[in-house]
């Protein structure tokens, strides 16, 4: 499962404009959510303000040239090695459309394609460039596809969402995975969903856990890290622990990205696989349930907040 997958990433930070958060405020201290969770229509100016030590974005951006992707702490990754086919990372395949069944209305579309050969591959990765994340919560709303959006069914294709080292050669380095694979990968057939807490990228060091389920649709993914433990959760359910050195050890980036093992078969023609995420999550050194995560990113809904970070700069 997994490989070492970084380079180093500069950083893009921003101060923004303040719309009211009011039922925001009363959702994050214990209060209820909005009445209404689509609310009126989100706003087009994104707020830094809001509950101390919070992230939280539903993607409303118009492409991976918007300058306010790069502003809010967000690029398409494009520079070269892996994981994966190496040297096949580009930005067309994010993209920010509308979707009836995100919550905001918007979702972050993930997009790999490829016809069997390295040249004819392109994979996608949107990754944070704050490195200012570190215990906490981080959740996010995902869509995984369990089969091809166009072409034969088959690739060892890999849909991820995890926080991870700005580097892989810290000596601190931490890495915290969902990772989905409906056709299985590395010798071990699918679906099924890994769950990864590393203590080195190289040599490999980490612990894992597996659950065998096709998980294509949406799904809610935590990841609670507190009081030296790691606990990943799907829709509320608790999937796997990790302490000991295997917690993280240094601030992180959010990643979500769609990614090929390998290239099985060639000869049948282009295929595409989507990811889709309809929002991020996170609260700084903090547990925070998955119902109350829930009743927070209600709140934001509601209020018509697209995004927030009241994160403390590296």
């Amino acid at each position: 499962m997994s490989q070492p997958r970084r380079t180093p990433r500069r950083r893009v930070w921003t101060a923004l404009t303040l719309p009211a958060l009011l039922s925001v405020l009363a959702a994050c201290s214990g209060g209820g959510p909005a009445d209404d969770a689509s609310g009126p229509a989100p706003s087009a100016s994104p707020t830094p303000s809001g509950p101390p030590g919070t992230l939280f974005d539903t993607f409303r951006y118009t492409g991976a040239d918007d300058p306010s992707l790069a502003a809010h702490g967000w690029e398409v990754r494009t520079d070269g090695g892996g994981p994966g086919i190496k040297d096949t990372w580009a930005t067309t395949g994010a993209s920010f459309p509308t979707d009836p069944a995100a919550q905001g209305g918007t979702v972050l579309h993930l997009r790999s394609s490829t016809d069997g050969t390295p040249q004819g591959t392109s994979q996608v990765e949107v990754q944070g460039t704050g490195k200012n994340l570190f215990t906490g919560t981080y959740a996010a709303r995902v869509h995984f596809g369990d089969k091809p959006a166009s072409g034969r069914n088959g690739d060892h294709v890999v849909q991820t969402f995890f926080p991870i080292s700005p580097s892989d050669a810290s000596d601190a380095y931490s890495e915290l995975d969902f990772e989905y694979l409906p056709n299985g990968g590395w010798g071990s057939a699918g679906p099924r969903l890994d769950n990864v807490s590393w203590y080195r990228a190289d040599p490999p060091d980490r612990v894992s856990h597996t659950t065998r389920q096709r998980l294509g649709g949406w799904h809610v993914l935590m990841i609670t890290a507190m009081n030296g433990k790691v606990t990943y959760s799907l829709d509320g359910k608790e999937l796997f622990t990790s302490s000991g050195k295997y917690v993280p050890r240094e601030k992180m980036d959010i990643h979500f990205s769609n990614w090929f093992i390998d290239l099985p078969f060639t000869g049948s023609g282009p295929r595409t696989w989507d990811m889709k995420v309809d929002w991020v999550y996170h609260k700084a050194d903090e547990a925070v349930s998955p119902a109350d995560v829930q009743k927070t990113v209600d709140g934001f809904h509601g209020a018509g907040t697209d995004y927030v970070n009241t994160v403390p700069k590296a």
